[in-house]
């Protein structure tokens, strides 16, 4: 288990076993491909330069069956203006909508079969693209096409199985450049790059465990040398339920360690919700339509506000709508998660659906006096909506149907609530917390897409890749732990490109040790690295060189790490003639016993208090002269006889 799950500390406050708690993960993985998934752009040639802007906006569909998908519905709602940033050099007309796909990218396609059946899945005898409907903005089409690849594998975490649902292949999104109000704005440079979609079932009940999960799977995706690195090129959905609650999945979390903490506070959100549920119960609101609320514009009662929020949004010529809920005094103020109250479910709600995006996005009784409303505004207020001691009103303010919008949404939100959890797809926050992004799709969203007819996947196809699938990172663990390499190395090495080279050398040079050859590959050439040495440049023909030259003894092991710096500079030359150029030979013994007289009568110019220090100040000197052309710990043993 890597330090970053080790160190995670969570809560204490909350039994897993108790509330039920079960999750799975869905890991979304750039392939390193040429071209995009369904036309000749290059893959991955992100820019900031743009040619052209492109205005669309975005309508639901009706499902196979005659049904709108509900999340479709929810950002219809939302009326956004949709602004592409278009760059000609790695985005063409499929991108846009404007002309129909290619046929499927065949070179990604292999990387998706060969991860799946790295997953132990079956693979499908035939690939049948869909469409999967997205109406916030990231695809132009209003869709994504996918396929699945894989179904029903498994891999083993820490002595456990977990199931693999199905591995899908599937072009990626656009980059989201920014978000405000009714206008969202994309570069569509990243879409149609090709990935796969890992989807595992609920199988983890532990935080940790879920994190251990994705971890074991991206070192798994890792081995092929096949997926995409760097930011932007892998992200986690972690789905998350309690006993009585519902799925909620968690969106794009791009770090594992954040998944400990955010799994933690969404099983304590579901269980705080659930309580809601029974509050609002055991008050009567036994089903949703009983729990009732009226809202009113009351523009007019803040005409000479001086709450700053207020003033700028009637400054702007925005409307102030007023909500009440009856019944439910007490329980916006109702616990959610750690610092968060039911309150902020409402804000969260408000802010994404009715793009009320100025904070706090609303206000209510329970904080009216903290953002600086005067007792008579209040008071004002109350009269008009009729507001009692048991129950709430609220404020919500912009244009006259938004403002409207965001009171609906309120009342809505509090009618979910009386159910228990809604499902939602939830934007993460580092520190554990979640907010509210969208409902969670059904299978309304998914229809056959007719521009692709169905390919058969050859038996022969599959196993040709069968038969040259990497070995598995636990496999390749055992087998570095074997050698008696440290801990660090065995973990950085099993998913290292270098991890071939490492078996060239362990089989072809037995004279070197395969701790020295592991801690070289990655103790070493990370050092280096982190110097600004680009080891990226010595290929692996010439690290082996390296290591035979060692094994030769043509250099000594302190001289392994100059050459392979010395290398970087010179990648065209051989080791041997930069080696030379370096003056990394080493030398005889009779030389180093000559370097060490020097130092030596050096020393006995001098005064030490300590023995000690007098052998230190001669290997320094003798160290000087020799470092890289005699083995340290024979200087060493000649220095202490020297002394």
């Amino acid at each position: 288990m890597p330090y970053y799950l080790k160190r995670r500390k969570l809560p204490e406050d909350l039994d897993y076993q108790a509330v039920g708690l079960m999750s799975g993960v869905e890991i979304h993985q750039q392939l390193y491909t040429a071209k995009k998934m369904f036309c000749h752009c290059p893959s991955r040639r992100y820019s900031e330069e743009f040619h052209t802007r492109v205005l669309r906006h975005m309508r639901p569909t009706l499902s196979e069956m005659g049904e709108y998908d509900g999340t479709a519905l929810m950002e219809f709602k939302k009326k956004k203006e949709i602004v592409y940033l278009v760059n000609k050099n790695s985005t063409c007309t499929y991108e846009l909508d404007d002309t129909p796909p290619f046929l499927v990218n065949e070179e990604g396609l292999d990387i998706a079969i060969e991860i799946a059946l790295l997953l132990n899945c079956s693979i499908v005898d035939e690939l049948h693209i869909t469409r999967k409907q997205y109406l916030d903005g990231s695809i132009p089409t209003g869709f994504q096409r996918t396929a699945i690849v894989g179904v029903e594998g498994w891999v083993p975490v820490d002595g456990k199985r977990i199931g693999i649902i199905q591995l899908g292949y599937e072009e990626d999104s656009c980059r989201e450049v920014s978000d405000e109000r009714h206008t969202i704005t994309f570069r569509p440079d990243r879409l149609g790059m090709p990935l796969i979609e890992v989807v595992t079932y609920p199988d983890m009940h532990h935080p940790i465990e879920v994190a251990r999960v994705v971890e074991v799977l991206g070192r798994l995706l890792r081995v092929t040398g096949k997926v995409r690195r760097g930011i932007g090129s892998v992200r986690q959905d972690v789905n998350v339920s309690v006993r009585g609650g519902t799925r909620i999945e968690i969106k794009g979390v791009p770090r594992i360690a954040y998944i400990p903490m955010l799994v933690h506070v969404e099983a304590l959100r579901q269980v705080q919700l659930l309580a809601l549920r029974d509050e609002l119960h055991r008050r009567g609101f036994t089903e949703p339509d009983r729990l009732l609320g009226e809202s009113a514009d009351v523009t007019d009662l803040f005409a000479r506000t001086s709450q700053p929020v207020l003033a700028r949004a009637l400054a702007r010529g925005d409307r102030i709508v007023g909500l009440v809920v009856r019944g439910v005094s007490g329980l916006a103020e109702f616990p959610t998660q750690p610092e968060r109250i039911f309150q902020d479910e409402l804000k969260g709600r408000v802010r994404v659906v009715a793009c009320l995006d100025e904070k706090p996005y609303l206000m209510s009784t329970i904080d009216f006096a903290d953002h600086g409303l005067t007792q008579d505004e209040i008071d004002a207020l109350h009269r008009r909506l009729g507001v009692t001691d048991r129950d709430v009103a609220f404020l919500v303010w912009g244009n006259e149907r938004d403002s409207k919008l965001g009171a609906d949404e309120i009342l809505l939100r509090w009618r979910e609530a009386v159910q228990g959890v809604p499902s939602e797809t939830r934007q993460h926050f580092p520190d554990g917390h979640t907010d509210f992004e969208r409902i969670l799709p059904g299978p309304e969203r998914m229809y056959p897409d007719t521009d692709h007819p169905p390919r058969e996947i050859e038996r022969s196809r599959i196993e040709r890749i069968r038969a040259h699938l990497p070995s598995p990172p636990w496999e390749r663990e055992r087998f570095l732990s074997g050698l008696g390499l440290p801990d660090d190395v065995v973990y950085h090495l099993a998913i290292s490109p270098r991890y071939h080279l490492f078996r060239r050398i362990v089989a072809e040079l037995p004279a070197v040790s395969p701790v020295f050859a592991g801690v070289v590959l990655h103790r070493v050439l990370k050092a280096l690295s982190r110097k600004g040495v680009r080891v990226d440049a010595v290929s692996d023909d010439a690290l082996f060189e390296i290591f035979r030259l060692f094994a030769e003894g043509r250099i000594v092991r302190e001289a392994v790490p100059k050459l392979i710096e010395a290398m970087a500079d010179s990648p065209a030359a051989s080791p041997a003639e930069v080696a030379a150029a370096a003056g990394l030979e080493p030398v005889g013994e009779d030389v180093a016993g000559k370097v060490l007289a020097a130092a030596v009568e050096e020393a006995s110019q001098r005064s030490f208090a300590a023995p000690d220090k007098r052998f230190r100040f001669v290997m320094g000197r003798a160290m000087h002269e020799l470092r890289g052309r005699f083995p340290g710990d024979e200087l060493s043993r000649l220095a202490s006889s020297a002394v």
